[in-house]
């Protein structure tokens, strides 16, 4: 879809900076906000309109004015930026690009996770797929998940998923 975008372009033999030239000009004119999770390149950086953690990206893509929404990052966080902009257009710039962790657990197998274990509170680590956070009760980042799992009793039955080292620690 990416490639539709820029199809009418010849960008394959530009130089980094006319690339990221007529990024920045495309971008504009067709109202497109770009993501990019920490971890992408320094050139990738310079063209985005916002650079952070997939949360962060997701909220900051929320409040953007454009109609499409590029994310630079792994389909967990493009699903998390639908989930919070529903009315926008969402592209992976890789279709191909997924996360370990969030690949962990499916909605599937959290459902019979929850039928084995009746009136346990599903709890998920916003690294997750929406397909997942669609089975859970909430839904946590690293930063509010100790202040969240406070607010359940000591003896309440609670399935964390997908980060066990998370929530072991919370």
């Amino acid at each position: 879809e990416i490639n539709n975008i820029f199809a009418s372009q010849n960008l394959e033999f530009m130089l980094t900076s006319e690339l990221q030239s007529e990024i920045i000009r495309l971008k504009k004119e067709k109202r497109i906000c770009i993501l990019a999770h920490a971890y992408q390149s320094h050139d990738i950086w310079e063209v985005a309109d916002y650079v952070g953690d997939s949360f962060g990206l997701s909220q900051k893509a929320a409040e953007s004015d454009a109609d499409t929404v590029l994310m630079c990052g792994v389909r967990f966080m493009a699903e998390t930026v639908k989930i919070l902009s529903p009315q926008k257009r969402v592209i992976l710039a890789n279709g191909e690009a997924g996360c370990p962790m969030a690949d962990m657990i499916t909605g599937a197998q959290l459902r019979e996770l929850k039928a084995q274990n009746p009136g346990a509170k599903a709890v998920c680590y916003v690294n997750s797929t929406a397909e997942v956070k669609a089975e859970c009760d909430i839904c946590v980042t690293s930063g509010n998940a100790e202040k969240v799992m406070s607010r359940f009793a000591p003896d309440e039955k609670i399935l964390f998923v997908p980060d066990q080292h998370l929530g072991g620690h919370v």
